[in-house]
């Protein structure tokens, strides 16, 4: 969602006379910038990959941040990770095993478990060090990291899918935003859905991706490039939507298969109390219902969006990629 991290104390254009606010402040586009208020900056390391920061928020509680662009934050990240999670377990008749594509933050990998079926979950990010940042840091996800289900493998997502011989019900691109100088951008290509991640999809597997901001301004960034780019690989593609009140903006998914993905409300909110030990505190029938439902203007776009996203001809969302914040 931005460029760099910066703490700007105060911003000129709030009054506050109680205290002397420090700010976060991220670029959504060249002449449109997100702020708010913070306590302070709890942790922050540079790893071979990225720039690491966790900021402790007034309103959003933990907030994580990789290469200067809003990852999660600790009060809402529940609607991005359940919108990604649940839908596509939701859809395959009985999914038992799930490949992670990043999910270093350990929110994916809670949500899967939740789900009684699974008996196994591969979680495969390239960054050691995001690992141990957030199992340091972001303890409310302890126990998914520990599970015996789980499967956690350092490596680049692409290289550790072709190496292995076994094939999974679900799999999951919970990576960060294709950013120019970024580690991931090449996990969004025509190519790598192909040749790498098809093929170790089972009989009715599902693939599940994160895709970047889908707001009224936003969404031709990478959202619609995206969406069209797995319509070419994919018979079956669902596109959603859900407002991320810390993203500043309502963020997109893209669920994939080559089987129908209908599911009703009804259906879905009977699997939901059949399947799921455990709360989910935002995704039910009607609101995934409502989420695939687009807008008229994001549905028009998707539909004359002619980009298909390849190495050479890549679409970056605004960030910087590897560099040391000021």
């Amino acid at each position: 969602m931005g460029e760099a991290v910066e703490i700007i104390n105060p911003i000129s254009s709030i009054e506050n006379k109680s205290e002397n606010l420090s700010w976060y402040e991220e670029e959504i586009d060249e002449d449109l910038k997100w702020s708010f208020a913070i306590n302070g900056v709890l942790a922050k390391v540079t790893s071979e990959h990225q720039d690491i920061v966790l900021l402790d928020t007034k309103r959003f509680g933990k907030v994580l941040i990789l290469d200067g662009k809003m990852q999660s934050a600790e009060h809402d990240e529940f609607i991005y990770h359940e919108c990604l999670i649940h839908p596509a377990l939701l859809c395959h008749p009985c999914p038992k095993s799930l490949f992670i594509m990043g999910g270093g933050e350990g929110s994916t990998v809670r949500e899967a478990l939740k789900h009684k079926s699974i008996d196994k979950v591969v979680m495969c990010d390239i960054d050691q060090e995001v690992v141990d940042f957030c199992r340091k840091y972001l303890t409310v996800n302890k126990d998914a990291f520990a599970s015996k289900k789980l499967d956690l493998v350092i490596n680049d997502a692409k290289a550790e899918l072709e190496a292995r011989e076994e094939k999974y019900d679900i799999i999951v691109g919970d990576l960060a935003d294709p950013v120019e100088g970024g580690p991931c951008y090449q996990l969004y290509t025509k190519s790598f859905y192909e040749q790498s991640l098809k093929p170790k999809l089972s009989e009715n597997g599902i693939f599940v991706t994160q895709a970047g901001p889908a707001g009224l301004y936003t969404h031709k960034e990478v959202f619609s490039a995206i969406y069209n780019t797995i319509k070419h690989v994919f018979k079956y593609v669902i596109a959603y939507t859900a407002h991320v009140p810390s993203y500043a903006d309502t963020w997109g998914w893209i669920m994939a298969s080559d089987q129908p993905l209908f599911i009703n409300p009804k259906e879905m909110d009977q699997r939901i109390e059949e399947r799921i030990e455990g709360e989910l505190l935002y995704l039910n029938g009607a609101s995934f219902l409502s989420s695939s439902t687009l807008n008229k203007n994001l549905y028009q776009s998707l539909m004359n969006e002619t980009h298909i996203y390849t190495e050479e001809n890549a679409k970056f969302i605004p960030g910087h990629g590897l560099h040391s914040y000021a």
